[in-house]
């Protein structure tokens, strides 16, 4: 509490000076009061993490007999430089500016293109997708193709480096 100290001035005068003195304990017990008050209130978010679908390690390794994807049991994502995607469904020697199609990262579009490779594929059991970043994609558009690969609950995706056959016909597109 606040308290007044009056004090007399020597010398004949008889005006009294008064000194005012603060006691600062209650302000203490404020302090901690607010201090309590916003971490109660405050929201503590998680950061967001992405799983990953890894497999285990095989205690025991043996060759498997890993069957063979076709051209159309899968469906192949480019991701390029400026936020380009690219996607195709073709193999060494078919593959060529035509078929190497570009589209962007509208969670609609890539979900309908896994949709559409996924209804024409002849061994359901067997799609995949492949995911190929190149060297100047971005990490967020490679998250974006992840997430919709999630949305689309397709569970066969693999991620790989770009093939050189795959780069010349991208690097001919991107000049």
């Amino acid at each position: 509490m606040a308290e007044v100290i009056a004090q007399e001035k020597s010398g004949g005068s008889k005006q009294r000076k008064k000194l005012i003195r603060v006691d600062m304990t209650p302000m203490v017990d404020l302090g901690f009061l607010l201090i309590t008050f916003f971490m109660f209130t405050t929201n503590f978010t998680k950061p967001n993490v992405m799983d990953l679908g890894l497999p285990a390690k095989d205690p025991n390794p043996h060759p498997i007999d890993i069957p063979y994807i076709d051209n159309l049991n899968q469906v192949t994502f480019i991701l390029g430089k400026d936020n380009r995607v690219f996607y195709h469904q073709s193999n060494k020697d078919e593959l060529n500016k035509n078929n190497l199609k570009e589209t962007n990262f509208s969670g609609i579009n890539i979900s309908k293109i896994i949709s559409e490779a996924y209804n024409k594929a002849p061994k359901k059991e067997n799609f995949t997708i492949i995911i190929e970043p190149t060297d100047d994609a971005n990490y967020k558009n490679f998250v974006d193709v992840l997430d919709n690969i999630a949305i689309s609950n397709k569970e066969r995706y693999g991620i790989t480096d770009i093939k050189p056959w795959e780069k010349k016909v991208y690097e001919e597109l991107t000049q």
